[in-house]
């Protein structure tokens, strides 16, 4: 259990509708480490904040958050994926909308996983600046490279992307020969947000599990990322697709702030993002 617990997370088990858990782990990780420590970061800056928020005008003492600690992790991220995913499975089969602070991308996927059970329609929304569509990265088939080609291969093929600009020839050669909604951050430059998000409520209109990995955002808005890229898009962005996503999403989860290179600015963005979730979330129920 962690030290510190998300702040207005106050809530017993049974009576949340909401679970947070941290998942302290960065064992992929390939060019910043660090990820580990976000979600006790994210926690101590999620005191930042005023329990009401005027733009969804909910105050976060009104909903029902619990707050589960730090889940168990071990050396490698195959163990580590069945240790989480127990936990995983009982949060959505208890009801609850699981909210997982990561840690690295990999760990999205026993909490996507464990939502398809309930929600076998379920699609699946994530923001990234990376394709995140290889077979294998470092000789390691979980790592955080390979999420979105598990979860389209395994979970399902509702998907889509927003936010992307890197990625390796054969993966942008996979989106194209497997027609995958990806919308790129020059799209949403281009396009709008809303656009964007209209064009993927046309395809998913069931349940979504959303996932936002951190350096979607530009990093002159979120510099303390595992694998910032520039060009990226707005946290008005993000905040928007959560809004607009919020009355469809069973399950959430924020990853890749690695908190040592900045001055807690990240976490501190990371933090609000999640409270917007869980107002976007109340308001819409």
């Amino acid at each position: 259990m962690s030290t510190t617990l998300f702040a207005d997370a106050n809530s017993d088990y049974n009576k949340a509708r909401y679970v947070i858990c941290g998942v302290p782990f960065d064992g992929t990780s390939s060019f910043r480490l660090g990820s580990r420590l976000a979600p006790q970061e994210m926690r101590v800056s999620s005191y930042n904040f005023e329990t009401y928020s005027n733009f969804f005008d909910i105050d976060l003492t009104d909903v029902q958050i619990h707050d589960a600690g730090d889940l168990e992790v071990a050396v490698t991220i195959d163990e580590t994926l069945e240790l989480i995913s127990v936990h995983a499975e009982k949060y959505v089969r208890d009801g609850k909308i699981p909210i997982m602070l990561g840690g690295e991308h990999s760990l999205t996927f026993p909490f996507v996983n464990a939502c398809k059970t309930k929600y076998p329609d379920i699609g699946f929304v994530v923001l990234d600046a990376h394709m995140d569509m290889r077979e294998e990265y470092g000789g390691e088939k979980n790592s955080h490279a390979c999420i979105s080609r598990h979860i389209i291969e395994d979970v399902t093929n509702k998907y889509a992307s927003v936010g992307i600009r890197s990625g390796n020839r054969e993966e942008y050669e996979y989106v194209r020969e497997n027609n995958i909604k990806v919308f790129s951050a020059e799209d949403v430059i281009s396009k709008g947000i809303k656009s964007v998000i209209e064009d993927i409520q046309k395809d998913i209109r069931g349940p979504i599990y959303l996932s936002v990995d951190m350096d979607a955002v530009d990093p002159a808005y979120a510099p303390a990322l595992g694998t910032p890229e520039p060009y990226g898009i707005t946290p008005r962005d993000v905040r928007e697709v959560i809004l607009c996503l919020a009355p469809q999403i069973v399950g959430f989860d924020l990853v890749e702030i690695a908190p040592e290179y900045d001055s807690g600015g990240t976490a501190l963005l990371g933090a609000k993002l999640v409270r917007d979730f869980l107002a976007a979330s109340a308001r819409s129920q």
